[in-house]
């Protein structure tokens, strides 16, 4: 049975997400920057919070949880429940959970922070990923190590291609202007920077992006390719070397 996803634009970038379960009617949201956005997209709709699912410990990620939790169970990261809100179920790599009828597999993609996780949705092909992989970038490595992150980004990069994407931020055009200083060739990531840009501009959302989309466009997730190679030079470097070198890049650009 499928989904229903409600993007929630919140403080000044940040997304969450509200997903229902449509079988069930069962209702969740993916981490919650701020209370009064969420509030009112659940009031339009009637709904009530189920679940809230909780990617990393960040307050941008975290604050809303308290005051919208009225009796939602919350979900995140065993080994980090000490920097979350209080949870009701710890998980892990590769736990399993429903949303009603909607099957949630949990992946670890540490690297972002040390306890960050993406919720997987295998029947309807959504990732929510917050702050691991981004439209159009990466979190940066903040209490991980760079082979930790490229090590979470290799595994959502096995995702089916038309897996849809819905990160927790809106970047999409700084990330933009430092793909293009890696790729200033690719006309596949210029075609995505204009369609940012009119979104920007028409007040919609950049997310989802289907994974294909990010592999031919995302330079964090390009590092295997031979153009992303050179631009940084390393041309015979491993991919992860790779990896860790265009996000230096990017924390300086």
């Amino acid at each position: 049975m499928p989904v229903e996803v409600v993007t929630v634009p919140c403080r000044s970038d940040n997304y969450a997400y509200l997903v229902r379960d449509i079988g069930s009617g069962k209702v969740a949201l993916v981490d919650a920057p701020e209370v009064a956005p969420i509030r009112a997209a659940l009031d339009a709709r009637g709904w009530k919070l189920d679940q809230i699912w909780i990617t990393h410990h960040h307050d941008d990620h975290t604050s809303g949880v308290e005051a919208l939790r009225d009796g939602a169970e919350v979900i995140g990261h065993g080994k980090d429940a000490g920097r979350l809100p209080p949870l009701d179920r710890a998980v892990a790599e590769g736990d399993r959970f429903q949303l009603g009828e909607t099957d949630v597999k949990v992946f670890d993609v540490s690297g972002h922070t040390v306890g960050h996780i993406a919720f997987y949705l295998p029947t309807e092909r959504d990732v929510f990923t917050a702050d691991s992989l981004m439209a159009l970038g990466c979190g940066r490595v903040f209490e991980g190590t760079h082979a930790m992150m490229w090590d979470s980004l290799t595994k959502l990069m096995a995702l089916p291609p038309d897996t849809k994407i819905w990160s927790g931020h809106n970047y999409g055009q700084a990330n933009g202007r430092f793909a293009m200083s890696i790729e200033p060739k690719n006309q596949a990531l210029k075609d995505r920077i204009s369609r940012i840009e009119a979104a920007d501009a028409a007040g919609e959302p950049i997310v989802p992006v289907t994974l294909a989309e990010e592999l031919e466009t995302n330079p964090f997730l390009r590092a295997t390719e031979t153009p992303v190679k050179q631009a940084v030079g390393l041309p015979d470097g491993d991919d992860a070397a790779v990896f860790a070198e265009v996000r230096r890049r990017k924390d300086v650009f």
